[in-house]
Order: structure tokens, then sequence, then C-alpha cells
């Protein structure tokens, strides 16, 4: 427990606040060296916890965005052909056998390390964050599993490439496709939600420290009450941060004191055209008077 608590401590120095619950699974991620998949909504702090986790451990940071079409030469590797082709007119004419210029052309020398080859060839442990894996391809999602699994990486040219230290490996998923039996096998498991009133009070008082007691419990207490509504996108604490931030850029102290203007700043917390309409002027009203 005080190995559990001493990691909150850091992650709470690094900006990050997490429960419990969220710091005994980053502890057995690097305990039991097992990648971490940590699924929720967007916005509510996933990729925060590779940043913290980082930041707390002094490591470096190396991210993989996902994305639809990703493949293994933005992830992984790819070669130098200009170099590679080079060196082929460069051995023009030389006396080496056609295996010997092969395996030349061939070598780590000519090799493009892309993030996931990166974070496996280390000295020093990194924090691999591998971002809305959900976005990526089956086929790209296939390709992880060596990974996952074994630290390695195939090349044909090369054979296997064994991690030099192993990173502290997290996945984010925002749930917009399921991800297979296989990838989740090979992962610990956490799903962060949207934080209670106190933690995010804590969130918001920690990352935006200029702003006033009083002013950012009105703001919790908004938002908790807009995620209460029908909305296509609920806010989440990224949005929550936005807000706060705005507020005290404009000199709001209070939200009942704000005023007509108030509505101007709701995009920071409301993406969509239909949300927007969701909460006509009355509503606005209603929830700014409950927030008190």
């Amino acid at each position: 427990m005080d190995e559990i608590e001493a990691l909150t401590g850091r992650l709470a120095l690094a900006g990050y606040i997490a429960e419990p619950s969220l710091a005994t699974s980053l502890l057995l991620m690097q305990e039991l060296e097992r990648p971490l998949l940590v699924e929720g909504d967007a916005g509510v702090g996933k990729t925060a916890i590779a940043l913290a986790l980082a930041r707390a451990g002094g490591a470096e940071l190396i991210r993989l965005q996902c994305y639809e079409g990703l493949d293994v030469a933005a992830a992984v590797y790819e070669w130098n052909y200009q170099r590679q082709l080079l060196a082929i007119r460069l051995q023009e004419g030389s006396d080496r056998s056609l295996a010997e210029r092969e395996r030349h052309v061939f070598g780590e020398e000519y090799l493009l390390r892309r993030p996931l080859l990166e974070a496996i060839s280390r000295p020093q442990a990194p924090v691999l964050l591998i971002d809305e894996v959900d976005r990526a391809d089956e086929e790209f999602e296939a390709y992880l599993l060596e990974l996952l699994s074994d630290y390695q990486i195939s090349i044909p040219e090369l054979g296997t490439i064994r991690a030099t230290s192993i990173p502290r490996v997290l996945l984010t998923s925002n749930g917009t496709r399921e991800l297979s039996d296989a990838l989740r096998r090979r992962c610990l498991y956490f799903y962060l939600d949207y934080p209670d009133a106190a933690k995010e009070l804590r969130i918001v008082r920690t990352r935006v420290p200029q702003i006033e007691a009083q002013l950012a419990g009105q703001v919790v207490a908004f938002v908790q009450a807009l995620r209460g509504l029908d909305l296509q996108k609920r806010p989440g604490t990224a949005e929550t941060l936005d807000w706060a931030a705005a507020l005290l850029r404009l000199g709001v102290a209070s939200l009942p004191q704000a005023g007509a203007g108030l509505a101007d700043t709701l995009g920071c917390l409301l993406k969509t055209r239909e949300d927007l309409a969701a909460l006509p002027p009355s509503e606005l009203a209603r929830l700014v008077e409950q927030s008190g």
C-alpha cells in the first residue's frame, strides 16, 4: 500500500489526480511488465495518464497516435531507400558477392525507427503511449500482438529485435470499435469513468491553480449537472479545465454574476450544434442557479 500511495503522490506532483485503483493498475503494469489498456469516453483523462507517468518517473514519453490506415511504415519501421540506393551505387564494381551486398544495404544503419521500434530500443525504459488504438485497423491491431506479448518486433531482413529495456506500455481506447480478445488478453485493464465532484474539484484546483475556490466549486457543480442532460457528447475533464481557464481569463468571479455572456463561453464545454441547442437560456439559468 505504501508503494501505491507513493505513486499517487508522484502523479499528483506531476499534475494528475489518480484514485488508488488506477495507481494500483499502473504499479502492476510496471511490476508484471504487462501493457495496460485504459478505456473510457473521450476527454476523461486517459492520455494524460501516460504524460503524468512519464513525468513522475523521469522517463521519456514515446507516443503513437493511431488512426485508420496506420501501417507498419508509420508505426514500426521502414527502410531509408535513398541511402540504400546510394550504397548500392557505391558498391557497383565491388568484388563483394551479391549476398554480401544485400546484407550491407539491409543493415540497421539504413533502418528508420518509428515509435514502436524506438520504444523497445531505448537503453532506459520509456513510457510508450499507443493512443486511441481503437481507431487503427484490425490488421494493425493484430500486428501489435507480438510487441505486447514478448516486447519484440520481427523484421524480415534482420530477424527478431528484442527489447533493450521493457517499456511501460499504456494503450487507450474510446470504444469506437470493439477490440479483439487477443489484444485484451495481453493487457491489464482499467476503465476510466468521468470523475465525481470531489475528484473533479481537486483536478480543477490542481490544473488551474489561480482559480478561486468559489468559482471552482461552481464550475464543477455546473459540469456535473450538465453531464446528466441528454447530450450527444458529454463534456470531459479536459472541457471542464478549458472552461475554468476561459472563465478565469474573462474575469468571471462567480457563475450567477456572469450574466448573459456566460452562454458565449459554452463552446468550451459543448462541441456540437445539437448539444448547444439542448441548453437554451432557461436551462442554462437553471443549471447556474443549481451550481450556486
